[in-house]
């Protein structure tokens, strides 16, 4: 019919939140602006339409293949590791989407309401196997990401014997895409996506929104990817700076900006080792959210995805 929108493309949708995510200039990370030694920008956005067709279908296969599929799909574009974490974060959430549109009671086909889409996602978390977790770690050591260390149990080394979720939970204390698992994705949904909907709401661009979003997110919680690539001593050295380059108005003064780019001088250095990584993926997962819920409609005069 003319002029019915068209339904929801999770795959589409999850490629979007990639783009927005690395072409916004985050302090220690990847954007336009810069480089790593061993990983480009164009690394990510091959990466972002790698994991299309695999988050697209999540609803058609077990958790664990689909993410094993995605990081499958991205090394066959790059020999890096880009979006172990997103991809992490997003096949759950693809899976609940995915649950609530095949459904016979979801009557807007252009949103994902935000509740609704977290309670799908419990469900996933809840329900996942010893093979979801045997798929991940597959996963996990065809991307080969650095600092990973070894545990004495459920070491990703080896086969698992428990479900993803509980060995995300074994891993929780250390990690912060773990710890998200379980905490039905706490810091995604109580902070992160929060905060890209009041930077939206103040009028702010994607741009601003994502790198507000992610001072947010990293002012809050030590990222973990520093603690294992450095320590927790400068993990929480970035994380004030974070919190000072909010105080001075962030994004949103002109001294707010000087301490954005005095912060993004100071975390370059050898190895990348004060690179907030897991900072980056949990800001592209509420970003994911957000355009579940149809904030890429309301930026261009569509619906209002903050009230959902």
């Amino acid at each position: 019919m003319i002029g019915t929108p068209p339904p929801i493309d999770i795959g589409a949708l999850a490629q979007l939140a990639c783009l927005l995510e690395v072409n916004a200039p985050k302090p220690g990370n990847v954007s336009p602006r810069g480089d790593f030694d061993d990983t480009t920008y164009d690394d990510f956005v091959a990466s972002s339409a790698a994991i299309n067709t695999a988050l697209g279908t999540a609803g058609s296969r077990p958790l664990g293949k689909t993410i094993l599929l995605a990081i499958e799909a991205t090394r066959a574009v790059t020999a890096t590791n880009t979006n172990l974490g997103i991809v992490l974060l997003f096949a759950p959430l693809a899976r609940a989407a995915a649950a609530i549109t095949s459904g016979g009671d979801w009557t807007d086909r252009r949103i994902i309401d935000r509740q609704r889409l977290r309670r799908a996602l419990a469900d996933v978390l809840v329900s996942t196997t010893v093979d979801d977790a045997r798929h991940a770690y597959a996963a996990i050591r065809l991307a080969s990401p650095g600092g990973l260390g070894s545990t004495s149990q459920q070491d990703v080394a080896a086969e698992p014997t428990i479900p993803l979720t509980e060995a995300m939970r074994l891993a929780a204390d250390r990690d912060g895409i773990a710890r998200e698992y379980v905490t039905d994705f706490h810091a995604t949904f109580e902070l992160g996506a929060p905060a890209l909907d009041a930077a939206h709401r103040d009028g702010l661009d994607w741009s601003d929104a994502i790198v507000e979003t992610f001072l947010t997110l990293l002012a809050t919680y030590p990222d973990t990817h520093i603690v294992r690539r450095a320590d927790a001593d400068l993990a929480a050295i970035v994380s004030a700076q974070a919190r000072d380059a909010l105080g001075a108005g962030g994004v949103r003064s002109p001294s707010g900006r000087a301490a954005i780019e005095r912060m993004s001088i100071a975390l370059r250095g050898e190895r990348n080792r004060a690179n907030p990584g897991t900072t980056a993926d949990i800001t592209a997962a509420a970003i994911f959210v957000s355009l579940l819920g149809g904030a890429w409609q309301s930026r261009n005069g569509g619906t209002d995805a903050a009230s959902h």
